[in-house]
């Protein structure tokens, strides 16, 4: 299909244009399309860490049968830091009152897993970086590279001794509520480390915290010959330095400069991994199905002096620069943008995240909202496929890096110099059209009908993302409550919580979002958000004591009290309404390019009413995270906690 010059062409004929490149790149199997890799025989290896061997993991919490604690965390990243954190600062917890447990060998969470040359992130290190107020630590750039945020996910851990916290190498397998003791007891597996054969133990504790991580567990696709390759391959998410020599703090990729090599995905991971490529292989292959949006990064050092003068300029510095970021992005006029990047220069982005604009929608209005809404990503839109043309030399190329999609349909991308690397002549660009990779072979892969022999196949094709339901299935763990009841069973019917933190039947369990919640696009924001508001009712119910203790023994010293949180089911069903009612419907996404935001196009599929009220009840709160934000502080300052049960109980 020849192209279109999208800043003469009405807005109609660019919406026909989005919808035909859509509907060639939709596949029936939606996620289906992607294989497990944690569960297909001979693809198990692509999932291994390899970053630490079975006998270095020295930092490893030695957790004995029966250990006792206040709560359990799963995962090590970002998040789950945050929520320590915040209940040792809030809440009054000690270090020692915390467990976490992550399969990997250390903290960082996707800054664990992920040490790809090139990596960085691509929210601004001032707004994403938690805790950068308490710590009084200067980022080294704009935007950090991978090496320092996996640093610092290990400096936050000594700042607040919670180093020596983690089991790692492991796994909860299972986490299931005793009401009788009013505790949780998790089933943990722990793979051979130290000398130690593999094991597993029982942890009780009082709290069970959901605090897996969103971007860790590598995905495959499924197609012909995966494994009759007889060449090298690796996931991006577990890069082999061996093979192409360098490390993740020096990615001189030595051992490539007689390969050829082939990257498979055009994704926000190997926007930055194809330029790094680039200079060192022989010939790369970049395996393309659908284009990423690329707009200017604009990555440069920080000054400290300017950091500390214009950036670090007082108290409450790091929430206000969010919250500025967060309006942005959701089309909320501020007086001053303190970031001045390409996030908060994207209005419409808060198609997805949410805003003011999106309350109220209705089915009978829903077309009016869209339509404001591409001519809101229109401007924007037509300079990105601008951009492609100013920068890529070669017409063809440059038509087929063009992304035709609404902004807010995938993870949009931010780099300086991922289009001019297919101006270089060892670079070659396979548009496959939306159809992907056809096979495999033993010398390589079949695309377009044609034969590629190379000798390194990179997989940069994401990660298994949270799928609305059990947030417990993405960490492969089973969930069961009050009565033998699991989550999966109970959300089987649609997602139920309070703020996206409780869920009735379930005490003391506690959920970071994901549903029922909001976001943004910073959402190491969101987790700070959670954890706190989850922080500050266990604070507060920890006051309630009963009067026969607190008369008996008023500082609780012989009397073993525990605190039971958990939303009643009428509350709720009232929130879950809240966000059912206020979703927008149809969704944004429905009309999108296939991405994992809408399930590889799911979203579009036509569903049953009770399919419709399902899905708007696991989705996000519609009018953005800053409303949702100060709702729940509403709600905490009447003091009152409306809808849910805090007894604290001998």
């Amino acid at each position: 299909m020849g192209s279109i010059d999208s800043s003469t062409q009405p807005l109609e004929q660019i919406l026909h244009k989005y919808d035909v490149e859509r509907q060639r790149r939709l596949h029936p199997e939606g996620l289906d399309q992607y294989v497990d890799i944690s569960t297909t025989k001979g693809l198990e290896h692509y999932a291994e860490d390899p970053w630490v061997t079975d006998d270095n993991i020295a930092s490893s919490l030695d957790v004995t049968d029966g250990m006792q604690c206040k709560a359990v965390l799963v995962g090590t990243g970002f998040g789950a830091l945050i929520f320590a954190v915040r209940l040792m600062e809030i809440a009054g917890f000690q270090p020692e009152d915390i467990i976490f447990v992550d399969n990997a060998g250390g903290f960082g969470g996707t800054w664990y897993w992920n040490r790809y040359p090139g990596l960085m992130c691509d929210v601004e290190s001032a707004c994403y970086m938690p805790l950068l107020e308490e710590t009084g630590y200067t980022p080294k750039h704009r935007y950090s590279y991978g090496p320092e945020l996996r640093a610092y996910a290990e400096l936050v851990a000594s700042k607040w001794q919670l180093q020596n916290r983690a089991m790692f190498a492991a796994r909860v397998t299972e986490s299931r509520w005793d009401d009788d003791a009013r505790e949780w007891t998790s089933t943990i597996s722990q793979r051979a480390i130290n000398g130690r054969p593999p094991r597993t133990v029982h942890v009780r504790s009082d709290f069970f915290i959901l605090t897996a991580g969103l971007l860790t567990r590598p995905k495959l696709p499924r197609f012909p010959g995966l494994q009759e390759f007889k060449g090298h391959s690796f996931h991006t998410s577990r890069w082999d330095y061996a093979y192409t020599g360098g490390s993740p703090e020096d990615p001189a990729l030595e051992g490539l400069k007689d390969k050829r090599v082939a990257v498979l995905g055009t994704g926000a991971t190997a926007i930055q991994v194809v330029p790094a490529l680039a200079k060192w292989v022989k010939q790369l292959y970049v395996i393309q199905r659908t284009p990423s949006s690329v707009d200017v990064r604009g990555q440069c050092a920080v000054d400290p002096d300017h950091y500390s003068k214009n950036i670090a300029t007082g108290p409450g510095w790091q929430r206000a620069r969010r919250e500025n970021m967060a309006a942005l992005t959701s089309n909320i006029p501020v007086k001053q943008n303190l970031v001045q990047d390409g996030w908060t220069t994207f209005p419409s982005f808060s198609g997805l995240v949410g805003g003011p604009n999106a309350g109220g929608v209705t089915e009978e209005t829903a077309a009016e909202y869209m339509a404001s809404l591409y001519v809101l990503d229109l401007p924007r839109a037509e300079r990105i496929r601008a951009r492609v043309e100013q920068i890529v030399k070669d017409p063809a190329t440059a038509e087929s890096l063009k992304p035709w999609y609404a902004g807010w349909c995938k993870r949009p991308g931010f780099h300086d110099d991922y289009l001019e690397a297919f101006n270089r002549p060892n670079v070659h660009l396979i548009d496959t059209a939306g159809k992907g990779v056809d096979r495999m072979t033993g010398a390589g892969f079949v695309a377009n009908g044609e034969e590629t022999a190379v000798d390194l196949f990179i997989f940069s094709t994401g990660y298994e993302t949270f799928r609305a339901g059990d947030p417990s299935s993405r960490a492969r763990m089973t969930v069961v409550g009050r009565g033998g009841l699991t989550l999966d069973r109970k959300w089987s019917d649609g997602v139920a919580t309070l703020h996206g933190v409780w869920t009735h039947d379930f005490p003391n369990l506690i959920l970071p979002g994901g549903s029922q919640a909001a976001g943004t696009v910073n959402v190491v924001h969101t987790f700070d958000v959670m954890a706190t508001h989850a922080a500050s009712v266990i604070a507060a119910g920890a006051k309630r004591k009963p009067a026969q203790a607190s008369d008996q023994d008023p500082k609780n010293t012989k009397t073993k009290l525990k605190l039971c949180i958990e939303p009643t089911t009428e509350a709720e069903d009232a929130w879950s309404r809240r966000i059912a009612q206020a979703a927008v419907k149809p969704s944004p996404l429905a009309n999108c390019t296939p991405s994992y935001s809408n399930g590889e196009g799911k979203v579009a599929d036509p569903t049953s009413p009770e399919e419709k009220l399902k899905a708007a009840r696991s989705g996000a709160w519609a009018k953005g995270l800053l409303d949702f934000q100060q709702i729940i502080e509403a709600w905490r300052a009447t003091g009152d906690f409306d809808g849910l049960s805090m007894q604290v109980l001998e």
